[in-house]
């Protein structure tokens, strides 16, 4: 057995925890993860942590398993850890998160905060990236109020917070 393998299936993993103020890496407000060598580079690296998030009593953490040992490690992050990647144009609109969950664009939920855009699902709030903005753009207009988004033949106001 290698230390990447799983136990086997009757061996308990041991948990491992590491508090948010012990990781060596964070993610920034564009929701690129770094550590002290800099902005992680490699995709495959990046879709791993992104795939990896996960949320429980105490935030926001990933994990992994490497041999009997199930590390979980709570880290820093500007802004939230999720964020929009990409548009799905269906009906209705789909939102790809960078962990990889699908779900469906609710315009009473979406809100702007200092020229981003936001959606909340339940106590979280979900970002949307550069790429995802520049792909709803279509479905922004300015009011005079401020923006809202299109969705069918109904405007929808998109409440600045």
């Amino acid at each position: 057995m290698t230390a990447t393998d799983p136990p086997p299936a009757d061996q308990p993993l041991l948990e491992v925890v590491i508090p948010r103020d012990r990781a060596v890496f964070w993610m920034d407000a564009r929701g690129q993860w770094h550590n002290q060598h800099g902005r992680f580079e490699h995709k495959r690296i990046i879709a791993h942590f992104n795939r990896s998030i996960r949320r429980d009593r105490d935030g926001y953490y990933v994990t992994q398993v490497r041999g009997d040992i199930r590390e979980r490690v709570y880290f820093p992050y500007a802004d939230t850890p999720l964020f929009v990647t990409r548009i799905i144009v269906s009906e209705p609109i789909q939102l790809v998160l960078n962990t990889g969950d699908t779900l469906d664009l609710d315009p009473a939920h979406l809100f702007t905060r200092s020229d981003q855009l936001y959606q909340r699902r339940d106590d979280e709030l979900i970002k949307f990236s550069d790429r995802a903005l520049q792909a709803i753009s279509p479905y922004l207009e300015e009011i005079p109020d401020g923006m809202a988004i299109r969705v069918g033949d109904r405007l929808h106001p998109i409440p600045a917070r």
